[in-house]
């Protein structure tokens, strides 16, 4: 049995760097990406020291620079069998004020950026009938809240683009996990862009401004810790461990008890509106004779 061959974008810290790490340590072979080596030189440090190797990936280049940097990366081992898209971020603010660079930019990152390396992927593990294809969504990808505009409306396209995928690639024994982190003790909102929105008067003390200054407040008091989390990541992935019997069961993993919370008042507030429009939305179909 060949060794797992891990790329892992995103792997300057959080939960790219733990995975990075975790796969290494059980003896796995792993690509990891940075957008910089200079600003991420601790993370690519501890990388390297365990065996891993780096490459350079800003998901806002090009398809055809991307798939260039997939075709590296699997050259050097000769295949890919678990791609990892955790490159990603999140800009904040109201949805009025946000910028055409804003919207574009969290779009290429969070959408575009898997989307072709998937594609560059996909043709090597459809070839070898196996693989396992793991995008990183988040609770925001299921729930937007206020501020969230942008960030949500990208992984609520990563979610469909995943869903989709999923039923695609199945036939080639090819699998798809969706992972939803809720809020995780890592730097990311610290990462955020978060838009100013002092200027514009009519969203003072709104909940716009209250959900923006929650954010604010919540670093370093985040409830879920990344380190369990990418445990499960891992177990689930590979079929390993207390989660392993998850393995291509599942195409969601929601991560945190506030995500779980989250996830089931989403279900409801779905399920009441169903029950409040069926009745008069069935009644659109042809009157075919």
């Amino acid at each position: 049995m060949s060794i797992p061959v891990w790329l892992i974008t995103g792997s300057s810290n959080g939960f790219g760097l733990l995975l990075s790490l975790r796969a290494l340590k059980a003896g796995h072979r792993v690509i990891a990406t940075v957008r910089d080596t200079t600003r991420s030189a601790d993370a690519v440090r501890q990388i390297e020291e365990a065996g891993g190797k780096i490459i350079t990936v800003d998901l806002t280049e090009s398809k055809a620079s991307i798939a260039k940097k997939v075709q590296d990366a699997e050259n050097i081992y000769g295949r890919i069998d678990l791609l990892v898209n955790n490159a990603g971020y999140s800009v904040l603010g109201g949805i009025e004020l946000f910028t055409e660079a804003e919207a574009e930019h969290q779009i290429q990152t969070n959408l575009f950026g898997p989307l072709y390396t998937i594609q560059a992927a996909l043709p090597g593990m459809r070839g070898r009938g196996s693989g396992t294809i793991i995008n990183v969504s988040s609770i925001a990808g299921q729930d937007a809240q206020p501020s969230c505009g942008l960030y949500s409306a990208s992984k609520f396209a990563l979610e469909g683009l995943s869903e989709s995928l999923s039923k695609e690639v199945k036939e080639f024994g090819i699998n798809v996990l969706l992972v939803e982190p809720g809020a995780f003790r890592t730097n990311f909102l610290d990462a955020s862009i978060k838009s100013n929105i002092s200027g514009e008067k009519a969203y003072q003390g709104t909940v716009l401004e209250a959900t923006l200054q929650k954010f604010e407040k919540a670093t370093g008091k985040q409830p879920g810790d990344p380190k369990k989390a990418v445990e499960i990541i891992f177990e689930v992935a590979t079929g390993e461990g207390a989660a392993g019997h998850l393995k291509g069961k599942i195409l969601r993993l929601p991560l945190g008890k506030d995500c779980f919370t989250r996830l089931k008042n989403k279900l409801e507030f779905v399920q009441r509106d169903v029950e409040a429009t069926q009745e008069i939305g069935i009644t659109t179909d042809l009157d075919e004779k």
